[in-house]
């Protein structure tokens, strides 16, 4: 029973104050994880009406972002999260936990990658990737899409630039991608549980209650884990105490907590099934994003 955390590192404030703290707590419980890290500008201002709707998720966008975080980009100029913060990065690695490339700038990615060509998200691509050199001193090995937006370029640079796996979609377990009957070898790793944010304001579900929820949902565990996605501008901060409740609630529920890498060693991925991926829509989050679809060419 593995249970693997991906820890999303988009902003400058959640990599600044969240990401200290989530390796505190993640140290503290025993438990892996994989961060992957938007390296160039934080431009969160530019999404500064989906910011403002997330608000329900535990704290207003005013707390969870500063009113620096919420003008990055806009009436003020984003900091670059890479080099401001490239020791806090560097320390996770040394901390024993797996690092990886989310994108360069997040809220260009998000915004953009959906109708993007391939020169653009190859130069995207790039620059995070030999930013992530800079800063580590050798290659990255996987891959996370911010807010889980990719286009069919993006899926072939996840093979052409060498990435051993990534976990750019939403789905049930893990496979091979197919796009419009393309294979594209780089195993995917899909968030296989709703987030926080997608879980407040639905019903009667609150702050207090929301980690019995996800507990909930976790209570079966599949023969090939699950994976949940962690925000460091929310359990980084202000939801921090109901992560340390996931934690523990997972661990009694019997999970070994891994890193994606780690739950990927105890899949035969040869033997991984290939799924065609489609743009659908999530409960409790706006807009489209890349989903695990029907299996590709299975027997009916």
């Amino acid at each position: 029973m593995k249970l693997a955390l991906k820890i999303d590192a988009a902003t400058f404030r959640g990599t600044l104050v969240g990401v200290p703290r989530l390796v505190d707590v993640l140290r503290s419980a025993e438990a892996q994880a994989s961060f992957f890290f938007n390296l160039g500008p934080d431009r969160s201002g530019r999404m500064l009406g989906s910011l403002l709707s997330a608000s329900r998720a535990g704290a207003s966008a005013l707390s969870r972002y500063g009113l620096a975080g919420l003008l990055h980009g806009t009436l003020l100029p984003g900091p670059d999260v890479g080099r401001r913060c490239a020791d806090i990065l560097r320390g996770v690695r040394d901390a024993g936990f797996d690092t990886g490339v989310q994108c360069w700038d997040h809220a260009a990615w998000q915004g953009g990658v959906e109708k993007a060509g391939a020169a653009w998200a190859e130069r995207q691509m790039q620059r995070a990737i030999a930013r992530y050199g800079k800063i580590f001193g050798e290659a990255p090995k996987t891959h996370a899409a911010a807010g889980w937006q990719m286009n069919p370029h993006a899926l072939r640079l996840t093979q052409r630039l060498g990435f051993g796996y990534a976990s750019d979609t939403r789905g049930t377990h893990p496979f091979v991608p197919v796009w419009n009957a393309e294979i594209v070898l780089c195993p995917q790793l899909p968030t296989t549980l709703p987030t926080i944010d997608e879980l407040l304001g639905r019903g009667d579900c609150s702050v207090d209650n929301v980690h019995e929820r996800l507990l909930a949902l976790t209570a079966q565990a599949p023969a090939t884990g699950h994976v949940y996605s962690v925000r460091t501008d929310l359990e980084g901060q202000g939801l921090l105490p109901v992560f340390a409740k996931l934690l523990a609630g997972w661990k009694d529920q019997g999970y070994e907590l891994v890193s994606l890498g780690g739950l990927l060693e105890a899949i035969d991925a040869s033997r991984l099934p290939r799924h065609e991926l489609v743009r659908g829509t999530i409960e409790g989050r706006a807009g489209t994003l890349m989903l695990q679809g029907p299996e590709f060419l299975a027997s009916t």
